[in-house]
């Protein structure tokens, strides 16, 4: 067995399954559009072949397009039957080094379940495996919602009052998000704040949500009755589809549906922008979020263990 570079022949295919022509197609168009948009390079596709040269294992490294540091492995495949996981394991090692050669200091991984386009993702207790094996840890158990454009629009909540980016500028964001995330119920914002502080963390987020797509005038503070800073709401685009990228209530301001006010305002001005379908994630321990997401008419369409290593 050896890990190599995938072959300009051997893409967009990577490992083919002869019994799963969807999953193939999926693969296929999912790392076609990939390349296309720069979330990932023909160099970054690591393969693993066995002794008769067939495929037996492959993953990408992904980052945001524009980026050339890479963030995450995607369309990872691997015998998931082989005892020690050991074609998986020498494959994962070489992506780690890649990623490391690369200027990247951590790597992310998740798995989806129920398996599903583009990436299938079967066996996830095997790949769960795998990942610890190979150095990673969890750092969130999520859940997933969904919301399509038919859906009916919840009613506006008048009771904040929102001021844009472009109006505001960028402070009060961060000091309310520095204020939010060290008691939030998210793990992985959790982790940032012990890593970082909550200055830091606050400053890292804003930082990496500013990567995404979006209009300055999405991104708002919603300010109390009695002019509070009370949530914030940065709806955007990711590579693939729109998304309520971060939603944040002030500790003080808790408990008074502030944030199934914010899931409102930014599905608001998604689907206002052309948005046919937003997605968002949450921790499976933030209730209140996941009472947001199914209040402003998202379903719940799969759960996502989110995975980490730091290089």
């Amino acid at each position: 067995m050896s890990v190599r570079i995938a072959r300009p022949d051997e893409l967009p295919a990577l490992v083919r399954h002869s019994d799963q022509p969807e999953r193939n197609a999926g693969t296929a168009a999912y790392l076609t559009d990939l390349l296309a948009k720069k979330c990932t390079r023909p160099q970054w596709c690591l393969v693993a072949e066995d002794e008769a040269g067939r495929l037996t294992a492959a993953t990408a490294l992904w980052t945001i397009p524009g980026n050339d540091v890479p963030r995450a492995l995607v369309l990872l495949e691997a015998p998931w039957d082989e005892p020690g996981l050991a074609t998986g394991r020498a494959l994962l090692a070489q992506a780690v080094a890649l990623a490391g050669s690369l200027g990247a200091e951590e790597l992310e991984h998740v798995i989806d379940s129920p398996a599903q386009p583009p990436q299938f993702q079967a066996q996830p207790e095997q790949r769960a495996e795998l990942l610890r094996l190979a150095g990673f840890e969890r750092a969130r158990d999520g859940r997933r919602f969904r919301r399509r454009s038919g859906a009916e629009i919840t009613s506006y909540d008048d009771r904040l009052d929102w001021h844009s980016l472009p109006t505001v500028g960028r402070e009060p964001f961060i000091a309310l998000l520095a204020e939010a995330l060290p008691t939030s119920a998210d793990a992985h914002l959790a982790a940032r704040v012990a890593r970082h502080g909550a200055r830091r963390a606050a400053e890292s987020l804003f930082t990496d949500m500013e990567e995404f797509s979006y209009e300055p005038r999405w991104w708002e503070v919603g300010y109390a009755p009695d002019g509070t800073p009370a949530a914030i709401s940065l709806p955007a685009r990711n590579p693939s589809t729109a998304v309520i990228g971060l939603v944040a209530v002030s500790p003080a301001c808790r408990g008074n549906g502030y944030a199934t006010a914010v899931v409102a305002r930014g599905t608001r001005l998604l689907l206002e922008a052309g948005a046919e379908e937003i997605r968002g994630d949450c921790d499976a321990a933030n209730t209140a979020m996941i009472m947001a997401f199914e209040r402003a008419g998202y379903e719940n369409f799969a759960d996502r263990q989110e995975f980490s290593r730091r290089l």
